[in-house]
Parts: structure tokens; C-alpha cells; sequence
């Protein structure tokens, strides 16, 4: 998609938990902000109302698309600074090492994405196994399929899709590429929809967590929730804010951990109670789901949950 075609899309992007991000975040008009998953710009343009003439806004996004729409959405506004890349990396923006007053990371696959079914994210229409959000470098999805180990095919769809019939969905792909090459979206929902059959939740497609799986390990997204929380970390001031929103519990549980932090161990009756260990965040408030307005505006809200934490001093 050109960045032309892709602003089109972005009005119809409907960005998730916005009220509760921007609350979580605390804008102060003269601070400096990154928004580590830029998507289509909806929480970035509130964050930008929020901002004087002294205030930064750093985008990043591993989307080639993404970042094209944000040259053209803020070409001429010197408050907006943009960058291609994982905001794992963050850290190597000498902006965002700097210090930053807060950090908004909008955790998978943005709307544009899964609309598109030429990026092969969605089960939903017919098109390319991809499922890069950066479609210029690494492994496809049909890629992977057509040369990993049934065993390593299963693993893959067992962690990160936590789905229960993994090995006989491996053992149904490697059967069907020895055929015929799996290439296509359809194909793959179909084969999965078929191993299943119409025992799961109706509301649910039964290729769901084959394709959540398969996107985390496409994109090593799991790597690069934990060195981007730890990079966010590093990156905030002290009285920092970082604001997470997650889409499935493997990423909510990383987040989660990482805010609160070290966890003492239990110890025996009788024994000395360790030392505490303090985290660098301190947790703010408890996690947030968007109301029941909201989902039904945007049913992509449903699963969305939102953690804030607060760098300390």
C-alpha cells in the first residue's frame, strides 16, 4: 500500500483504550514522549493536542507503511520526530536516551495490518502467508511452514498460541506441504478449521491461535515485548510514566511481571524474611479494560488490557 492509501486508512483505524492511555501517561506540555508502536497515529495525535510548542513527540513502528503515513501526517510539525524500527531498540535513539517523561507501547498487529490481506495476518480473507510487520526483512510465515521440524512447527503453536491440539496441527501441515505448498491464509485457516472440527468457542475461528502463534514467532514479538519493557525502563526519567496495552495474556503476563517487579521468594516459618527489592517502576493504579461502549464501537477492544507504571526516582 502507498502512504497515501494508507492515511485513508487511518481514519477508519479506531485506536483502543485512548481515554485511559492518555490519563496513564500524564501528558505535561513541555515533556517528551514516545509512542514505541505508532500503528495509524490515534493515540499519537492525542498525545500531540496534549503538547506545547517546547513538548517532543518520538514515533517508532516496525511498519514501513506506518512510519510513511507519520512523515506525511506531521511533515512541517517540529515537535514530531519519526523513526523505522522495533522499539525494542529504543534505547539506540540517542532522543529517546535522553530521557523521556513517557512511553506508550500498543502491544500486535494494528487494524490497517489485519484489514490488509496482503499482509496475511488475517484468517478472515484470502492472501499471502506472511504476517511480517515489517515486511522487508525475515522469514515469512509460509516460509517457516515449509521448512520447519514438525516438532519445532507444534512447540511454536503450543507457546505462543497455547493451543491444545498443536501436535496434530503440526503434524496436519507437514502432511499437506509434502503435497502441496501452504502459501495462502485460506489454506492454512481451512486446514486448521478441519483438525479442529466445531468443538471450540463458536465465537471464536478455530484457526485463531494458530495464527497468534505463528505472527509471535514471525516476528519474535515475545523478545521484543522483554527487551523493549527493559529499554522503556532505562529510557524514562525519574516520575517517568510507561503505558502498555496488551491483546493476549503471554504479553499481559511479561508486562505484569516486569512492572512489579522482583518477587521475593517464600521462606520457611522461622526463618529471617529476605531484603526487599525494589523495582525501577512502581505500579500506578490496577489494569484497565475497555467498557462495554467501547467494544461495542470496537470489537478489537474486547481483549485489550492496559498496565501503567511509574519510573522511580
Amino acid at each position: 500500500m502507498s502512504p497515501a492509501s494508507s492515511i485513508n486508512v487511518a481514519s477508519e483505524h479506531v485506536p483502543v483504550l485512548l481515554r485511559e492511555a492518555l490519563d496513564g501517561l500524564a501528558v505535561r506540555p513541555n515533556g517528551t514522549y514516545l509512542d514505541g508502536t505508532f500503528g495509524r497515529g490515534g493515540h499519537a495525535d492525542e498525545i500531540l493536542r496534549r503538547l506545547g510548542a517546547a513538548g517532543r513527540l518520538l514515533l517508532m513502528d516496525r511498519d514501513p507503511e506506518a512510519i510513511a503515513a507519520a512523515r506525511v501526517r506531521y511533515q512541517g510539525d517540529e515537535r514530531v520526530l519519526v523513526r523505522h524500527g522495533n522499539f525494542a531498540d529504543m534505547g539506540a535513539w540517542p532522543e529517546a536516551r535522553a530521557g523521556l517523561d513517557g512511553i506508550l507501547l500498543d502491544l500486535g498487529v494494528s487494524s490497517p495490518q489485519l484489514d490488509q490481506a496482503a499482509r496475511g495476518f488475517s484468517f478472515m480473507a484470502d492472501g499471502p502467508l506472511d504476517m511480517r510487520m515489517d515486511p522487508t526483512q525475515g522469514q515469512t510465515a509460509a516460509q517457516f511452514l515449509a521448512s520447519a521440524a514438525e516438532e519445532t512447527i507444534a512447540d511454536v503453536l503450543w507457546r505462543l498460541g497455547e493451543e491444545r491440539m498443536s501436535r496434530r496441527i503440526a503434524q496436519a501441515i507437514v502432511r499437506a506441504r509434502s503435497e502441496t505448498p501452504l502459501t495462502r491464509t485460506t489454506q492454512l485457516a481451512g486446514l486448521v478449521a478441519r483438525v479442529i472440527g466445531v468443538r471450540r468457542d463458536p465465537r471464536k475461528h478455530p484457526a485463531t491461535r494458530t495464527f497468534q502463534a505463528l505472527r509471535l514467532h514471525v516476528n519474535g514479538e515475545i523478545d521484543a515485548v522483554q527487551r523493549g519493557l527493559a529499554a522503556a525502563a532505562d529510557c524514562l526519567k525519574p516520575g517517568g510514566r510507561l503505558v502498555v496495552i496488551s491483546f493476549h495474556s503471554l504479553e499481559d503476563r511479561l508486562v505484569k511481571q516486569f512492572m512489579r517487579g522482583p518477587q521475593l521468594p517464600r521462606v520457611a516459618r522461622g526463618l529471617p524474611a529476605p531484603l526487599p527489592v525494589d523495582s525501577v517502576l512502581r505500579v500506578i493504579g490496577r489494569k484497565q479494560f475497555a467498557g462495554a461502549d467501547e467494544v461495542a464501537r470496537n470489537p478489537r477492544a474486547r481483549s485489550a488490557v492496559l498496565r501503567v507504571a511509574e519510573r522511580r526516582a
